[in-house]
């Protein structure tokens, strides 16, 4: 991968040149860069703040490196909950991370340290962070346990690391109908094609283990909506999970798993599940603490 002691810059890589603006860790980014899913991404964070961070805080000058901080989402949580840590974030994207600075910026937050940098192949010494935070990347790559491998030499003796991913197949909704069924389906189908796994959730654990990492907890962390959290219904179906179905139309119309009224059937059939009420909506994700021995 480079010379020892030494590891490449991105100017190096043309691999990493050619697909450096259209996704995350030399791979493809099955939800696009459009605004709405920049905008989604922020409101899935702002929604699932205190179910996903709960329990993460570090320390006065701990350094942490985000790991795939895309447009700031988390980054801007993160600064929040620990204003005395050194964060370092890096993304692939040059766009995604001069988003995320100006976010945590717009916060009221010291921003860190922000740079471009593929996953695979971190421009930091052996050891140089303390803590490590990965939030909605590994499902995203062609070799999560390479990432984590290559994350594992970045965190010093003792260091921890911790992983958030969502599992695609924990999810059901009501009233559930063929239509909508087939077209979370797709999603996941579309997904499937870049090589990538939207079900990593449930692998977090032997992915960290496979890493190298000895993982002190792992659990699911799951939101269910009805009527009676009509709030937080609206915001799983409406402001995360339709608008994140929908970037994968262009791909399923394409390669025949759905036709343009199937297509709009399905989305009004997910809609409904997020209107009281009759709609409930369930998901899981998974986050996994794990330390370098």
């Amino acid at each position: 991968m480079c010379d020892e002691g030494k590891k490449p810059s991105i100017r190096d890589n043309p691999e990493i040149r050619r697909t450096g603006e259209s996704g995350i860790g030399m791979t493809r980014y099955v939800h696009g860069y459009s605004k709405r899913e920049m905008r989604r991404l922020r409101e899935q964070s702002a929604i699932l703040s205190d179910l996903l961070h709960d329990g993460t805080r570090y320390e006065p000058g701990r350094r942490v490196l985000e790991a795939g901080c895309g447009v700031g989402a988390q980054s801007v949580i993160l600064a929040a909950r620990s204003p005395e840590a050194r964060f370092t974030a890096v993304d692939l994207s040059a766009e995604s991370i001069a988003r995320a600075k100006a976010a945590v910026r717009s916060s009221g937050h010291a921003a860190g340290t922000f740079l471009r940098a593929d996953i695979h192949a971190l421009p930091f010494e052996d050891g140089a962070f303390d803590s490590v935070f990965v939030c909605f990347v590994l499902e995203h790559l062609d070799d999560p346990g390479a990432a984590l491998r290559e994350l594992k030499r970045v965190l010093r003796s003792g260091g921890d690391i911790t992983v958030i991913e969502g599992d695609h197949g924990s999810c059901f909704w009501h009233p559930e109908t063929a239509a909508s069924r087939r077209v979370w389906e797709c999603m996941i189908r579309a997904q499937a094609l870049h090589g990538h796994d939207s079900r990593i959730g449930r692998r977090l654990t032997p992915l960290l283990r496979g890493a190298g990492f000895s993982v002190r907890r792992c659990g699911p962390r799951w939101v269910y909506g009805d009527a009676l959290r009509p709030g937080l219904l609206d915001g799983m179906v409406n402001q995360i999970i339709v608008p994140m179905v929908q970037t994968a139309k262009e791909r399923a119309l394409a390669a025949g798993w759905a036709d343009e009224a199937v297509w709009r059937r399905g989305i009004r059939d997910l809609e409904r599940s997020g209107v009281p009420p009759e709609g409930t909506f369930f998901y899981t994700w998974f986050k996994a603490e794990a330390v370098k021995e």
